[in-house]
């Protein structure tokens, strides 16, 4: 395949005016992320496309957050995976907004599109439990840092959906790149649809022209993370990338109007 995708089999990738506009933890300038409050920002926005990350509580309830701990986001300390659902739904991010249910996320809004990144192994279940119970398979990508943890999920899920790659994934592919291969590049890809990742890693760069159109001709679609700047939005949207994950919803509404892709 060559050129820029513009098709695929999983209706997740369908991004009105061709950019997958990612809101980033759902849109909050007050720091209320992966909040309900911030996917409903997001969504009021014109966001189709959030962003949210999984963990499970002890109980094996899918809950919307970051990190593996209460501690930073809310009111609340201790570990998501050490503490029942009873006891982390009191908790409240900001003070103010309760942890809310990944099924929560998935089935107040029945068309958005919702990128999971399963932070934990202890998710993989619960994810694709709540995934299934809000038949929301078309609309969602699953990812992970980990590809063990993508495939648990998957397992879990017993059917396809959009993926994203894995950091081994990511580096194998890009090594690929810079050698040319385009074999190569594709079997480091074979799992997925779509490179999710900075435009550096450490000393790597990971997203240039070269990679862009390697990742094309590989037929798998390029994410970037995290851009929050209007210029890098617009460098990259002319690199050709095919969606940006951003904190400033609200900024990259105004760079994809400017440009007609709203």
């Amino acid at each position: 395949m060559s050129g820029r995708p513009t098709s695929w089999v999983f209706p997740y990738f369908d991004a009105p005016g061709g950019v997958v506009a990612l809101a980033h933890r759902g849109f909050s300038l007050s720091g209320l992320e992966n909040s309900m409050a911030a996917f409903a920002g997001a969504v009021d926005l014109g966001f189709g496309y959030v962003e949210t990350d999984a963990h499970a509580t002890r109980d094996g309830v899918a809950v919307a957050l970051h990190d593996a701990s209460l501690d930073r986001t809310t009111d609340a300390r201790g570990l998501v995976a050490e503490l029942p659902w009873a006891q982390v739904r009191e908790a409240r991010i900001g003070g103010v907004e309760p942890v809310p249910l990944l099924e929560d996320v998935l089935g107040t809004w029945p068309d958005l599109r919702v990128n999971i990144d399963v932070k934990a192994a202890s998710g993989a279940v619960p994810v694709a439990e709540a995934v299934a119970r809000t038949g929301a398979w078309d609309r969602v990508c699953v990812t992970s840092f980990s590809r063990a943890r993508r495939r648990a999920t998957l397992t879990a899920l017993g059917r396809a959906v959009a993926t994203s790659a894995a950091t081994g994934e990511v580096a194998a592919f890009v090594g690929a790149a810079r050698l040319r291969s385009a074999r190569l590049a594709r079997c480091a890809l074979a799992d997925v649809q779509a490179l999710q990742v900075p435009v550096r890693q450490g000393p790597v760069t990971v997203v240039d022209r070269s990679t862009v159109a390697a990742a094309h001709r590989a037929g798998r679609q390029v994410h970037v993370w995290t851009i929050n700047a209007v210029d890098h939005m617009h460098q990259l949207l002319d690199l050709g990338v095919d969606g940006l994950v951003t904190d400033r919803a609200d900024l990259l509404e105004k760079v994809l109007r400017a440009r007609g892709v709203w």
